[in-house]
């Protein structure tokens, strides 16, 4: 996954103290594929495909006695993870874990940007370029959001770290608006301040289904809650905004197969 462009997602993962209970959610929502994998070693991490085939993510087990709610967090590309580790603190952010290798999978580091949403460096050993963002292929993710409290500080943020540029905006209110982002010609996701100061700043990602109403039936009858949608997108998909059975908020955007009346 060298191949992958500096500052575009190179992975996904889930961290979960329902490990089994999270693959039967997301196996029966999105018809992922698990197995156990040998990346982590005394951990309980599986990887994750999607119906073409194409490695999608991973989900870890929260070490036991961990305070850690579960999450989604994103591995972002990079050439070189420890000068990207450095320049994340040069610009004010944080370093939780320090760079290392994880033999045969590549170099990561775990960090924070100033606002203190989590997010991992990676640079990946295979030469494949990763398939795990790919807008519109369904069981993909397809859109990543940054809430955060500073988003005029955010955006210079990882501007300066990944080159990522605002490409339109959307009003959200008198005052505020959803920036797009993109990193070279790819159409990464946006930002937005938080609605609520008690919001933590945080990455929240999008997956792309077949069929929007099939995924809205699949999460309740799994035990998840849609809390927003079916909304029509200025793309002419639909979006459904949802937590997961542990709670773990999700969207998922993908056409409407068949008119509801």
């Amino acid at each position: 996954m060298t191949n992958t462009p500096q500052g575009q997602p190179i992975w996904y993962e889930l961290i979960t103290d329902a490990p089994d209970a999270a693959q039967q959610y997301y196996q029966a929502v999105m018809g992922w594929s698990f197995e156990k994998s040998p990346a982590a070693p005394g951990h309980d991490y599986r990887t994750f495909s999607a119906a073409d085939g194409a490695p999608v993510g991973g989900m870890i087990k929260v070490p036991d006695g961990a305070s850690l709610d579960p999450l989604w967090v994103a591995y972002f590309a990079v050439d070189d993870v420890d000068a990207s580790a450095k320049k994340v603190t040069a610009l004010g952010g944080g370093v939780h874990m320090a760079p290392q290798d994880i033999p045969g999978i590549g170099r990561i580091a775990f960090v924070t940007d100033p606002q203190g949403a989590a997010f991992y460096l990676m640079r990946g050993e295979e030469s494949t370029k990763s398939e795990s963002f790919a807008p519109r292929v369904p069981g993909h993710f397809c859109w990543n959001e940054l809430v955060t409290s500073d988003q005029d500080a955010a955006l210079d943020f990882y501007h300066a770290l990944f080159g990522w540029e605002k490409s339109g905006a959307m009003p959200m209110g008198p005052d505020e608006e959803y920036r797009f982002i993109k990193g070279g010609e790819v159409d990464l996701g946006a930002t937005m301040n938080r609605q609520e100061p008690a919001t933590q700043p945080n990455w929240s990602f999008a997956l792309t289904v077949a069929d929007i109403d099939r995924a809205k039936a699949a999460v309740e009858s799994a035990g998840g809650v849609v809390s927003a949608g079916p909304m029509e997108l200025p793309t002419g998909d639909w979006l459904i905004m949802t937590s997961d059975a542990q709670g773990v908020k999700m969207a998922y955007s993908g056409p409407r197969v068949q008119e509801q009346g």
